[in-house]
């Protein structure tokens, strides 16, 4: 009570000062019952006027020549319960005019500025943050300014990464950030140093990258961040590059990944729905190569030394494949299922399409690295990489291969240097190469029971 008594008296003191400095000029401020009233010089009531008091403060009398107290003068100023016009500060108050389904004792911000007029219809910048305000001078929260823009519920303006529901989303009522947590209507947006969140500008299709921090993100046309796969539509060709895929952060996903594919309803490239390996560019581009009927070895991709090939789906090719390589084709072996996927290189035994077993030998150095060896090697006598050798029963035979015939035992290894009889009792005789020079003690190359290589059995997909 004793507070009370006191606000009391400095409020009279603040007026009466000013009543005192007047009363010689018969002008200024008097009590009159529990009201203030003010006074002309001719000693008149004066209304509906803005008068200081000793303390140098704007204060509102009004139609009843009284001074006004919690109320709205002009609609555009506020005087407190001390009568003092409201300025540089906030003020929460009942809505002015609520709208017919809100209640009016709905309770809003309003600024009022240095002046005492109440800011309102846009921006304004207070004590370094921005603020919205409509036109009857309601700070706002939320989306505003044509969506561009988005408000916390402290009315600041935001920037950086919100997590937020759309603006267009059917639930309106619901406008604050929410919890990160799949919604169809709530997406990532990016707001911009300025506060202005970012929206894609000459889209060629229905998104654009845009890089934050160093990293690519994609948004769509409204500037809702994009997750998973994306056809960004940019390769005129239909090619399955025109994809990217986005991390569930909406980074750019680079590197290996090893996922479902996107659904593909544009393309028609029949991309399936089992889980495959991608890799992607440092800018987040998809290797994808031609069909594999159509492949060549300058298709082939070397990623951190290893070599890969690539189909048209954007997959990297495993099995027995042959390539084009210049006028002539090629035989690699790139591994038996989706975990290796590489080029093999070296000795081994290979499943052929047919799903026989047989021993291969691909390049293990140079520019030919991995492509099937044609020709002897360690005495061994190889076809597209894989291994010639005489058939069952034969003992030997002479297989013609780059034009030299070559006589070799059911074991594939070369006769050099050598006479045999094969299983009919023909006697060949061959030099230091293993390719042969008579037959039946004549000099003959054995043209006339040469046979062709076996050729390998390629993977069909």
């Amino acid at each position: 009570m004793r507070r009370r008594r006191f606000a009391v008296c400095a409020l009279s003191a603040a007026l009466v000062l000013g009543a005192a400095t007047a009363a010689y000029a018969a002008e200024g401020w008097q009590q009159s019952g529990t009201n203030w009233i003010y006074v002309d010089a001719n000693g008149n009531k004066m209304t509906n006027v803005w008068k200081k008091g000793a303390d140098n403060l704007w204060r509102y009398v009004n139609s009843q020549g009284y001074m006004a107290v919690n109320t709205w003068v002009d609609d555009e100023y506020y005087v407190e319960s001390t009568g003092i016009m409201a300025s540089d500060k906030w003020l929460k108050l009942p809505k002015r005019n609520p709208g017919w389904n809100e209640d009016e004792n709905t309770m809003v911000w309003y600024y009022f500025s240095s002046s005492g007029k109440a800011v309102s219809d846009g921006w304004c910048k207070i004590n370094g943050s921005y603020y919205y305000f409509d036109s009857e001078g309601v700070m706002q929260t939320g989306w505003v300014d044509d969506d561009m823009y988005y408000l916390g519920d402290d009315g600041a303006m935001r920037t950086g990464w919100l997590y937020l529901r759309d603006p267009d989303a059917d639930d309106d009522d619901f406008n604050d950030i929410v919890p990160y947590e799949e919604d169809e209507d709530a997406h990532w947006y990016y707001f911009q140093s300025s506060g202005k969140k970012y929206v894609p500008t000459n889209l060629d299709g229905n998104y654009k990258l845009y890089k934050v921090d160093g990293v690519y993100y994609c948004f769509d046309e409204n500037g809702a961040m994009q997750t998973g796969w994306v056809d960004m539509g940019d390769e005129a060709d239909g090619s399955f590059e025109n994809y990217r895929y986005f991390q569930s952060n909406g980074a750019v996903q680079t590197g290996w990944l090893s996922t479902t594919p996107p659904e593909d309803d544009e393309y028609d490239l029949e991309l399936g729905d089992d889980v495959e390996w991608y890799y992607f560019s440092s800018s987040g581009v998809p290797k994808a190569g031609p069909r594999i009927e159509d492949a060549s070895t300058s298709d082939l991709v070397k990623i951190n030394g290893i070599t890969y090939l690539f189909n048209e789906k954007g997959n990297p090719v495993y099995g027995l494949r042959r390539l084009q390589a210049g006028s002539d084709y090629a035989c690699y072996f790139f591994g038996a299922d989706k975990a290796t996927s590489s080029v093999v290189k070296g000795e081994g035994v290979v499943e052929e399409g047919d799903g026989t077993k047989s021993k291969f030998y691909f390049t293990e150095t140079g520019s030919k690295a991995g492509r099937g060896y044609t020709g002897v090697k360690d005495n061994y006598l190889f076809y597209m990489g894989k291994l010639q050798e005489a058939e069952s029963g034969t003992k030997y035979e002479v297989i013609k291969v780059d034009g030299k015939n070559y006589l070799v035992n059911t074991s594939g290894k070369v006769v050099k240097s050598g006479t045999v009889k094969d299983a009919s009792g023909t006697k060949y005789k061959t030099n230091s190469s293993g390719i042969v020079t008579e037959v039946d003690e004549e000099s003959d190359n054995g043209d006339e029971m040469a046979r062709e290589p076996v050729e390998p059995v390629y993977w069909d997909d």
